[in-house]
């Protein structure tokens, strides 16, 4: 049997660290017995020759920019039946400029609350937040979340906007508080999953740091979504 060929691709704004983010979880795709590519730019995905061989795309491009050739790529690999997951920035926050991609991961953050206003200090700190990630009741049918119980973090608490094409594995809800301007408590998606063509994506909105990704439930999450997104595993 020939082995499932995983593609990483990574870069974007350095504060979400893509490439020791990205190095937490190539040994794991190594010893599953994938054929690891590593590319530092999201030019691979206008290589259709390339993207036609691969089975499972790992990305960690937050922001940034992707031209219509390679977008166009990315979205045609999907289709096929290639595999794309990520996590936090790296899969909900890239290419803001692109409504095409929107449509293909089905879910685009817009904020972070932060904690009140005479606690801040200016730095990254000042969006850490205690919140809950709660699994919803597919989740709990999930292979991708089965047995994993809801979990406590202290980071940056994504608020995504979304469509109704995603399946929606976890949510967190966003609390009404005095400082901030919502009225009323708003659940979001935490952790999703999305159908399009042959393809499978997953996209894990924690993982703002590398402690997070260490944290054995978001941990947990991201590697059995990079198997259960993978082209083989589809076909079953």
């Amino acid at each position: 049997m020939a082995r499932p060929k995983a593609l990483v691709v990574r870069g974007g704004w350095e504060g979400h660290q893509p490439v020791k983010a990205t190095e937490l979880f190539i040994p794991y795709l190594e010893h599953g017995g994938y054929a690891v590519r590593v590319e530092e730019s999201t030019e691979v995905y206008a290589d259709a020759a390339e993207m036609a061989r691969t089975d499972l795309i790992v990305q960690c491009v937050t922001m940034s920019q992707i031209t219509t050739g390679q977008l166009a790529g990315l979205r045609a690999a999907v289709e096929a039946g290639t595999g794309f997951t990520g996590w936090h920035g790296g899969i909900a926050d890239s290419f803001r400029a692109s409504s095409d991609y929107l449509h293909l991961v089905g879910g685009q953050f817009v904020t972070h609350p932060g904690k009140e206003p005479c606690e801040r200090q200016g730095g990254q700190e000042d969006n850490y937040l205690p919140h809950t990630v709660n699994i919803t009741a597919l989740g709990r049918e999930h292979p991708i979340t089965a047995g994993i119980e809801d979990f406590e973090l202290v980071t940056e608490q994504y608020w995504v906007l979304h469509d109704d094409l995603v399946d929606v594995l976890a949510t967190t809800t966003h609390l009404a508080r005095p400082w901030h301007p919502w009225h009323r408590p708003v659940t979001c998606p935490a952790i999703w999953t999305r159908r399009w063509g042959a393809g499978r994506i997953v996209v894990t909105t924690p993982g703002h740091s590398l402690d997070v990704l260490e944290h054995p439930s978001v941990r947990a999450v991201i590697t059995r979504g990079m198997s259960w997104a993978t082209r083989t595993a589809s076909a079953s």
